[in-house]
């Protein structure tokens, strides 16, 4: 059974993490480089599916860019909680 993280050593293990998103966008988009420039001259349905099936990889990165900010990007703490343990 694993021991529990203290919620201060968590904070600062997602903290040291924020660069994880920034990365593999910039890689997904080093990889796409070729095919965007293509998409951007023409856009065609053919060119978008072969970009879609030889860099499906870097597709679904770009899709799940909201959901990695989210989950490694800053968190703001809500007025409420800050508030509540103070007297």
């Amino acid at each position: 059974m694993p021991l529990p993280v203290p919620e201060s050593a968590a904070r600062a293990t997602l903290r040291s993490q924020r660069w994880i998103p920034l990365l593999l966008l910039l890689l997904a988009l080093s990889d796409l480089r070729t095919e965007l420039r293509l998409l951007a001259d023409q856009i065609t349905f053919t060119s978008l599916i072969f970009a879609v099936r030889h860099h499906l990889l870097a597709v679904v990165v770009l899709l799940l860019q909201p959901s990695l900010w989210r989950r490694y990007g800053p968190r703001w703490r809500s007025a409420n909680s800050e508030t509540a343990d103070k007297p």
